[in-house]
């Protein structure tokens, strides 16, 4: 049984529904996915076989292609937040943090490791906290 996920940008402009299963889920640290998030790396779901269903907003959804290269990113052109994309083989890829229900599958690997960030080391150390430190 296949399950139904929905998601959402960050202004909630945007809004889909995904029917289907996951196969992947990937921590990328690539270059280009390091300057497209801001951090350390992308986290992306992948299905060939799960559709994509935009609820409202797409319109205001904008794709950027990397000339020369397949790094492809979708985004809310109002708040600039990650939405998932088609590409023509296919292949669905989602922002796993623009989901608002619940995923089960963990992460099955990282990526370009040797591209890391320079800072990326040992983070499991740092403090970690529920909020805003006092």
């Amino acid at each position: 049984m296949s399950k139904k996920h929905s998601g959402s940008c960050l202004c909630g402009k945007v809004r889909y529904e995904i029917d289907g299963d996951f196969e992947r889920f990937v921590l990328c640290h690539c270059h280009y996915c390091q300057k497209d998030t801001g951090s350390a790396h992308a986290a992306n779901l992948f299905s060939t076989s799960a559709t994509l269903k935009w609820l409202s907003g797409f319109d205001k959804v904008t794709v950027f292609n990397l000339p020369s290269t397949r790094h492809t990113k979708a985004f809310c052109a109002v708040c600039g937040s990650p939405v998932p994309q088609q590409s023509t083989g296919n292949l669905l890829v989602v922002p796993a943090a623009s989901l608002d229900s619940a995923i089960t599958i963990p992460p099955n690997a990282h990526l370009y490791m040797a591209s890391r960030a320079a800072w990326e080391h040992d983070l499991e150390n740092l403090p970690r906290y529920d909020g805003l430190p006092a």
